[in-house]
């Protein structure tokens, strides 16, 4: 798939998932350590931000809004996954106090790799939003373009709210 950082094209090592596919198993770490795969995961409806690095300004501000909204929907997951390893993210947590929204570890990519939205030039993984089902089905995604630019956070928050009617 081919986005852009700044406007200087990337690409990422394959096609991610489409709605109505199933997610590719994956692994990532858990702040205590714990790597777990995607089965583990994805015990409900959830929601993955996927950001690039959560040490920059726009991975910053898309987690603390995801984490902002976390309480207002009961029965999904919420997840954060960036390729900064465990004890960074800890660290960030600790410094903006986020407390609600889970982040996941992807420093060894397999998480990337496998979802097709690793950038190997770089080191990261493509930002996008996906909001799957139990069944691990693609009920919504936002592959954004431009790295730099944050999600459409209203278009993923409704989709939300229309299925936890």
């Amino acid at each position: 798939m081919q986005i852009t950082m700044k406007n200087a094209p990337l690409s990422t090592n394959g096609q991610p998932p489409v709605v109505g596919n199933k997610l590719p198993d994956f692994k990532v770490e858990k702040a205590d350590g714990t790597i777990v795969n995607m089965v583990e995961l994805i015990t409900r409806p959830t929601l993955i931000s996927v950001v690039p690095n959560i040490n920059t300004s726009v991975c910053s501000i898309s987690t603390k809004r995801f984490n902002s909204e976390v309480d207002n929907y009961s029965g999904i997951n919420f997840y954060t996954i960036s390729t900064n390893t465990n004890t960074e993210q800890k660290n960030w947590c600790a410094a903006e106090g986020v407390k609600q929204m889970e982040l996941l570890s992807d420093a060894h990519h397999d998480f990337g790799e496998q979802m097709g939205l690793f950038v190997e030039d770089a080191g990261i993984d493509a930002r996008s939003i996906w909001i799957v089902d139990t069944d691990k089905k693609v009920l919504y995604q936002e592959l954004i373009q431009e790295m730099t630019d944050e999600p459409n956070y209203n278009a993923a928050l409704e989709f939300l709210n229309e299925i936890t009617k």
